[in-house]
């Protein structure tokens, strides 16, 4: 990642920095919270203005067994994760000593822009990036401002957080498609004590699988939320119908209230994302590889690789590891193969995964921190001959371009 090792940088209107960070998400802003916390480095955030070019509020979902530094961003958590099966069963499981912890994107980018302006080497340009590249000494990012007007910046180092105008080719590529309500209820429906993570009780669609979704902040206010994992989005008003199905036929919430929406598109993918985009241009997010291929979980990713990232810069590093190692994202791409093929089913291998495996082990997994030899006993746990195949498969398949999707950003 470049050999010196960063310093004090003049941070003026225009001006240098030792980092410019393309993008105000999740990615963008951990890694500037980091890098202020742990580094010398001067930063330079580039954000939008207000207008339609800023996502609308978001929510992010991980586990985890403290708050990390999030403090009052973190809305919700939960002690306790269900999953509904296609029967209508229901497993309730513990992960302790993990939590499920809910983030607001509008509450979480507060508390960063609040740690920004009272740092001396901090800063948030409200500016559209336009082009990044490398020039001698480091990047070179031209904005438009919010005024009209042309900005360039200089950095020793830009890490770039937007999408990728094409996804890199793929063997698999699904989707991750959902729409949620916010909803108040005329009476008391919810516990909130448990989050609902898997909810099979809804119609399964021909290729795929799809599921309910519902985090409950009060006995009567929740997150109710209808997800597919498959190959095309629905429509706005397919959404409506499937969560006014689960909200009134599954979960009999009664009358209810819907006080605001969200919908995203997530690709679930075993494509290769570049980690550089130049000499001094570096690629993080989504963008970088950061959503998980197999759950579509990102925000807790994001977080450990900024971490990965300021230590290598501390440390004048010229290299830092990707968002997810490549054990990890072989097993990713056999069961998004597996799912894709119809060789297993879907709703059948999430339940029988949590029913099987402790929660605190089968939470690790998902977030690549198992061993191999743990690894193995989840696999036994699971359809043996339809995995094996596909896994003898994969490397075999031919890596190909794939529809770019309208992508959003995961809530969880």
């Amino acid at each position: 990642m470049g050999r010196p090792r960063l310093g004090p940088v003049s941070a003026g209107p225009g001006g240098a920095s030792d980092v410019v960070i393309v993008g105000g998400g999740a990615a963008g802003l951990s890694l500037a919270d980091r890098l202020l916390a742990t580094t010398p480095a001067t930063v330079t955030v580039v954000e939008p203005p207000d207008g339609p070019a800023r996502p609308a509020e978001r929510t992010w979902c991980f586990w985890s067994e403290g708050y990390d530094d999030l403090g009052d961003a973190v809305t919700a958590d939960w002690p306790l994760l269900r999953v509904h099966g296609s029967d209508g069963e229901a497993l309730t499981v513990d992960p302790a000593p993990a939590r499920y912890r809910m983030v607001r994107s509008g509450a979480f980018e507060r508390l960063v822009h609040a740690r920004l302006a009272r740092s001396p080497r901090g800063r948030l340009l409200r500016a559209t990036a336009r082009t990044v590249r490398d020039v001698p000494g480091g990047a070179e990012i031209r904005c438009t401002a919010a005024d009209g007007g042309t900005l360039t910046l200089r950095a020793r180092r830009v890490f770039d957080s937007r999408p990728l105008p094409a996804l890199p080719p793929a063997r698999t590529q699904l989707l991750q498609h959902f729409r949620g309500w916010f909803v108040r209820t005329d009476t008391d429906r919810f516990d909130p004590g448990i989050a609902d993570l898997m909810d099979f009780r809804v119609p399964q669609p021909p290729h795929g699988l799809a599921f309910g979704y519902v985090l409950p902040l009060t006995p009567g206010h929740a997150l109710v939320e209808y997800t597919e994992f498959s190959r095309a989005p629905l429509t706005t008003e397919a959404y409506e119908r499937a969560l006014g199905h689960y909200a009134r036929e599954v979960l009999g919430l009664g009358a209810f209230t819907v006080e605001s929406a969200e919908q995203g598109v997530i690709p679930m993918t075993d494509a290769r994302f570049p980690q550089r985009a130049g000499e001094a241009v570096y690629r993080i997010g989504t963008a970088g590889g950061a959503t998980r291929p197999a759950t579509g979980y990102t925000f807790a990713a994001v977080r450990r690789h900024s971490r990965a990232v300021a230590a290598a810069l501390r440390d004048g590093r010229t290299t830092v590891p990707p968002p997810h190692g490549r054990r990890a994202l072989f097993l990713d791409a056999v069961l998004l193969r597996a799912l894709d093929t119809g060789r297993i089913d879907g709703p059948a291998f999430f339940t029988d995964l949590f029913r099987r495996t402790p929660a605190h082990r089968l939470l690790r997994f998902l977030d690549g921190a198992t061993s191999f030899r743990e690894e193995w006993g989840i696999g036994l746990r699971t359809p043996v001959g339809p995995m094996l195949r596909t896994t003898l498969e994969v490397p075999f398949l031919p890596r190909r371009a794939h529809p770019v999707p309208r992508t959003g950003e995961s809530p969880r």
